[in-house]
């Protein structure tokens, strides 16, 4: 392959495995990748934070964190979608009342509108991250938020996505949904990163396997779903690789044809 591409990669699930490691097989493809000329890059739900060990473990410096709303080219921040604030502040008295304790998110840190929450340890620790929020019930003042996480049980969300129209909300663990700006997406930081490098759509690479992976996989041409994704997942992607645990990444790399 003459024509060098650029490939998206999920963290959760599809980079790393279900115990959080990167399995050896997925760093010596991403190397292999980028000692041919592609490059490699990082489509994730998680903050910045969240994820700079991996970052420099494997040499990535382009990434769309926050599902779209906060991208990166080469190290230099390209494109911010932040949170509307008031509405924020009042979707957290709401979930105040309710006791759904709410975490604030900006590309530095988080913190907790509460002190503890057997919520929030349950989600936060099911990430294995070093980072835990601490308390700060006023950072959402002043700054630009990229998400928010709100601690509710299922089902318990739709009474605030019938409220508040401005925010996306997307479960991703069964106490925990993320909080994000209405539209925002994966597939639309991409977007953005595709088109201040000029990359063709023939050239362009995605691969994951959780629900805000969707509209990613039904945009990006050569979308490769991870075996271990969910069902709706799969159908949208253009090709299903083998599981995270059973060296998915290098299967669905050769199935692409980029190894």
């Amino acid at each position: 392959m003459t024509q060098k591409s650029i490939i998206f990669f999920d963290i959760d699930g599809t980079l790393l495995n279900h115990d959080k490691k990167l399995p050896t097989s997925t760093k010596e493809a991403i190397f292999k990748l980028k000692e041919s000329g592609h490059t490699v890059a990082i489509a994730t739900g998680r903050a910045p934070f969240m994820f700079e060990d991996l970052r420099e473990e494997l040499g990535i410096h382009t990434y769309v964190s926050y599902n779209g709303q906060y991208v990166v080219l080469d190290g230099e921040v390209l494109d911010t979608n932040p949170l509307n604030i008031p509405a924020l502040e009042k979707l957290t008295e709401v979930a105040l009342q309710n006791n759904h304790p709410v975490v604030f998110m900006d590309h530095e840190d988080m913190k907790a509108n509460v002190p503890e929450h057997s919520f929030i340890k349950e989600s936060i620790d099911s990430l294995k991250i070093s980072h835990f929020p601490a308390h700060d019930p006023h950072y959402y003042k002043g700054r630009d938020l990229y998400q928010s996480l709100l601690f509710c049980t299922e089902g318990e969300e739709r009474q605030y996505e019938q409220v508040f129209n401005e925010f996306d909300i997307i479960r991703w663990h069964p106490v925990a949904v993320d909080i994000l700006p209405k539209g925002g997406s994966k597939a639309k930081g991409i977007e953005k990163i595709v088109q201040k490098l000029g990359i063709l759509e023939d050239n362009l690479y995605a691969f994951g396997d959780g629900l805000n992976d969707i509209e990613m996989l039904s945009t990006v041409k050569n979308s490769v779903a991870m075996g271990n994704a969910e069902e709706p997942v799969k159908a949208v992607a253009k090709y299903v690789t083998k599981s995270v645990e059973d060296d998915g990444i290098v299967d669905g790399l050769k199935l692409v044809g980029l190894l």
